[in-house]
């Protein structure tokens, strides 16, 4: 089944602004477009909701519900239950939270194995609980090729490890890491996995219960939502680790790592992501699914739509000498991240691209560690070439044409 990309580009209001008109937009990996159901419940909430949720008024009992529909239904599409999903401002901030409940948890000799492929949001946190007697260890990738070796990682454990952190992919190499795989690893060794799922979620939100990742991070900002930080966390893991909330919440999962209020309103309108993974699921089926099964063929769909359009800008970019593309270059093994190195400076790159019509972004990307370990200074960066399903195959052929004139 093919992915109707006119109807799913009518999901999102940003492709009727004149404003960006004639302007592709490959810089997904920064943060996606909203689509409308999320941005109807937002407008809903900030005109007829504003108030403090769960009181026994009316319209704070409709704020309170719509809520918990959000963490309900997304629950539901991610194959974990309600009470193991939390929000958070970002998933940076969720990540810092939840590093310090483990800084208070571990003992000292304990070790975090981390790697050297992430985003500097889930490395960093970690690696700064060497300063509280913490051993970190990092897993390495191939200085060639990006790779996350899996046997690296079994060479890295012992009893002394007790918590694995790595990405779903790279905002970078974009390797789509196999999470199953290796959270049975790092099970079999009694640690704890970890996901970044950051740059992977965005080109279909997984179903992590299947994947038995014991937290899974993602952002909602750059799955079609508001400016939101999505974290699940295996309930007996997070009823064992410190309460970093108000003491009286200390006995509500979705509320142990969630220290300041929370935005209500952006939770709320959180649902709309579901509504939105419904809304396609309806359109391309009349099968009858269950949320997770929704949500599943939805991803599928998705990444076929995806793979299909990434696979000829891998061709073209790793035809060019004058360019070093990062990562595989086969698509079925990639999200449609793509990161090339260039000696021309990327951002002026990235500047006379936007002259072609082509959005898109030079830099570093805070994946600083990840650049060092393939030979590339962070400070001349990489341009970066990120889509999403809703991108249509003319604005890929626009930007392998605007790439042909500007390198």
């Amino acid at each position: 089944m093919k992915l109707d990309i006119d109807y799913i580009r009518k999901q999102f209001p940003a492709f009727e602004q004149s404003s960006l008109k004639g302007h592709a937009f490959f810089e997904n990996a920064g943060g996606s477009y909203t689509c409308k159901p999320v941005i109807d419940r937002l407008t809903r909430y900030y005109n007829e909701r504003k108030v403090q949720p769960y009181a026994p008024y009316e319209a704070s009992t409709l704020a309170g519900a719509e809520m918990d529909e959000a963490r309900e239904r997304l629950a539901e599409i991610l194959g974990v239950d309600t009470d193991e999903v939390s929000f958070g401002p970002s998933t940076t901030q969720n990540t810092y939270v939840l590093a310090q409940a483990f800084g208070q948890h571990l003992s000292t000799g304990d070790a975090i194995v981390v790697t050297n492929q992430d985003h500097e949001a889930n490395t960093g946190p970690w690696r700064r609980l060497s300063e509280c007697g913490l051993e970190i260890r990092e897993w390495q990738i191939d200085s060639r090729t990006g790779h996350l070796n899996l046997q690296d990682l079994t060479n890295l454990l012992d009893e002394k490890v007790k918590l694995v952190c790595f990405p779903h992919c790279s905002n970078v190499v974009g390797e789509i890491n196999d999470v199953k795989a290796i959270c049975e690893v790092i099970h079999t060794a009694g640690a704890y996995s970890c996901v970044d799922g950051v740059s992977y979620a965005p080109h279909g939100i997984p179903n992590v219960g299947a994947l038995g990742a014991d937290i899974y991070l993602f952002s909602a900002y750059k799955t079609f939502g508001p400016h939101q930080g999505i974290m699940t966390i295996n309930r007996e893991l997070g009823m064992e680790l410190p309460n970093q909330g108000h003491y009286f919440n200390a006995n509500e999962l979705y509320k142990r790592f969630t220290p300041a209020g929370p935005d209500h309103a952006q939770i709320a309108a959180s649902a709309g992501i579901a509504d939105y993974i419904d809304n396609v699921y309806s359109h391309h089926t009349s099968q009858v699914s269950n949320a997770n099964g929704r949500g599943m063929f939805v991803h599928d769909l998705f990444r076929a739509h995806e793979t299909e359009l990434l696979q000829p800008l891998l061709d073209y970019l790793s035809a060019k000498d004058s360019v070093r593309l990062l990562g595989p270059c086969d698509a079925a093994k990639k999200a449609a991240t793509v990161a090339i190195a260039l000696k021309a400076n990327p951002l002026a790159v990235a500047a006379e691209l936007a002259q072609h019509g082509i959005m898109a972004g030079g830099g570093n990307f805070y994946a600083v560690r990840c650049l060092q370990a393939q030979g590339i200074d962070p400070n001349h960066g990489v341009l970066r070439l990120s889509f999403v399903h809703y991108t249509h195959k003319f604005e890929v052929d626009k930007l392998i044409t605007a790439l042909q004139q500007v390198l």
